[in-house]
């Protein structure tokens, strides 16, 4: 085989083929038998039928049809391998001749990854903003752990804001009292605007057994609609938080005074920020990259992958929805682009311990198992997405490692300080789930 590349643009080439027959051959002995399996002709066993017979009744053009089908993306692919061609694409092939018993000769046009030149990272350096944590963010984790720990209180007046009501919905167009648009004995909050636009307006000032309509607009399959909305409050309670001191303190965690808890909020909600600093600086250091680099995109993968999104969510005709899709997709692929080329740059590999992180990491954030969330990736065919997702975090890592960050302030970051050790379970209190953090956000 024959293989000869030339380059269209940056980001696509066109394979020019040719096969001698004798390497073909093996692919035309396998459809005449291919054929001879699905056929039925009397007087032969399937899987018996001659040669000969075949190109009788279904004429060779049909077994040569068979063996190109077959041929091809093998000989493509071997191609592409040879000419160190890397496909991001779906191949467009053309055959251009075919010589029975002599050769065959086809051109494939394909999107590849554009030859990336790298900047210097020596140049970079990151500001992040100051990390700043108030008395009243620690209040508010504070009253939010009081508020775990309260407890409620029926009372005999209306609703108002910060209550908590049991109450029935029914939603009616026309009239028409809609099938999903029934709620029963729901309870919730006034005045957090969790549920129905317009709910918190009319369920101020309500008592115990009263009903109130008001209009809302609906989502789902009545999504653009405006239904009539009848809310029906059942009971008015109010939540009693305990007092702010030592006993509460002994209560909700391990420490024996509101100093000391107060104090470990402080220290967690630090680590936090700093983890948020990093973040930060990841997403500007990547940001400061694209930059300075110049990555060109296939415009044919850019426009399939913003029509298949547009697709599922049935958009396709809403054009100021394309446009920030397509914004999207171009960052998406030039992101994917320059972190795989300092990939390779850096000589970055993936170990089985990073993946088995990641598995714990991602399976937590979904609340199943590591084990469960690896066999769903296996069943969906998205181990290679890991591995590359993997290895492009850890790439964008070694170039941040030795990127000098600074805050706002001019102080220098230490994002080492941040890496994770090993946690410690008999460490953990009601505390942590009040000030927890995203830690995939983090740099690694």
């Amino acid at each position: 085989m024959k293989s000869a590349v030339e380059t269209l643009s940056p980001t696509r080439v066109r394979l020019d083929i040719e096969v001698p027959f004798s390497e073909f051959q093996s692919h035309v002995d396998q459809a005449y038998k291919t054929i001879a399996t699905s056929v039925n002709i009397p007087g032969f066993r399937k899987g018996k039928v001659p040669n000969a017979l075949i190109d009788q009744r279904f004429g060779r053009s049909v077994v040569l049809e068979e063996a190109i089908n077959k041929a091809i993306p093998a000989f493509y692919a071997q191609a592409a391998r040879e000419n160190e061609v890397r496909v991001v694409g779906r191949p467009d092939v053309d055959l251009t001749e075919l010589n029975d018993g002599k050769e065959i000769k086809f051109s494939v046009e394909v999107d590849v990854r554009p030859d990336i030149v790298l900047p210097d990272y020596a140049k970079f350096s990151i500001t992040v903003d100051d990390l700043v944590l108030t008395d009243a963010e620690i209040d508010e984790q504070i009253d939010g752990l009081r508020a775990r720990f309260g407890t409620l209180t029926a009372l005999d007046r209306a609703a108002t804001k910060g209550d908590f009501v049991s109450l029935d919905l029914v939603a009616q167009i026309d009239g028409k009292e809609l099938e999903d648009g029934v709620a029963r004995k729901i309870s919730y909050e006034v005045g957090t605007n969790r549920m129905i636009d317009g709910l918190d307006e009319a369920l101020e000032g309500m008592n115990v057994g009263e009903s109130k309509k008001f209009v809302a607009p609906l989502l789902g399959a009545h999504e653009g609609e405006a239904s009539e909305v009848e809310v029906t409050v059942h009971s008015v309670k109010e939540r009693i938080l305990p007092a702010l001191d030592d006993a509460f303190a002994a209560l909700a965690s391990e420490f024996d005074s509101l100093v000391e808890l107060r104090e470990d909020v402080r220290t967690r909600m630090s680590r936090i920020k700093a983890m948020e600093q990093g973040a930060q600086a990841r997403d500007r250091l990547l940001e400061a990259l694209l930059d300075a680099t110049d990555i060109p995109v296939p415009e044919s993968l850019v426009l399939e992958e913003v029509t298949e999104h547009l697709k599922n969510e049935g958009r396709l005709e809403d054009e100021a929805h394309r446009t920030e899709v397509d914004a999207e997709v171009r960052q998406s692929l030039r992101s994917s682009f320059l972190l795989d080329a300092i990939g390779v740059a850096e000589s970055v590999d993936v170990s089985e311990a990073e993946i088995s992180e990641y598995l714990i990491r991602s399976s937590a954030r979904y609340g199943v198992s590591p084990e469960q969330f690896a066999k769903q990736l296996v069943e969906a065919g998205q181990i290679p997405s890991v591995l590359s997702e993997v290895a492009r975090a850890k790439a964008l890592a070694s170039v941040l490692e030795r990127t000098p960050i600074v805050d706002a302030s001019g102080r220098a970051v230490d994002l080492a300080a941040l890496r994770p050790s090993a946690p410690d379970p008999s460490a953990e209190s009601d505390v942590d789930s009040n000030v927890e953090a995203d830690a995939e956000s983090a740099p690694e």
